[in-house]
């Protein structure tokens, strides 16, 4: 019988931090879209985690790569 095999998160404390002060961001309505003034107001949540993921890799937490389209 094999025994389960120990997997690791993916994602680092770190990362999850960002991605929570982004979404507190985004329901306080300062969290912007974009580089500069440019961008809009987020209202996606899908939008508010991706944009947190950023900062975090930005930052050098542990988040996996992007995925090439």
């Amino acid at each position: 019988m094999a025994g389960k095999k120990k997997s690791r998160a993916k994602y680092g404390k770190a990362a999850g931090k960002s991605v929570e002060s982004a979404m507190r961001r985004k329901k306080k309505g300062t969290l912007k879209s974009g580089r500069g003034g440019k961008g809009g107001t987020v209202k996606s949540r899908k939008q508010a985690i991706a944009i947190g993921l950023s900062e975090a890799r930005e930052k050098g937490a542990k988040v996996p790569k992007k995925k090439a389209a």
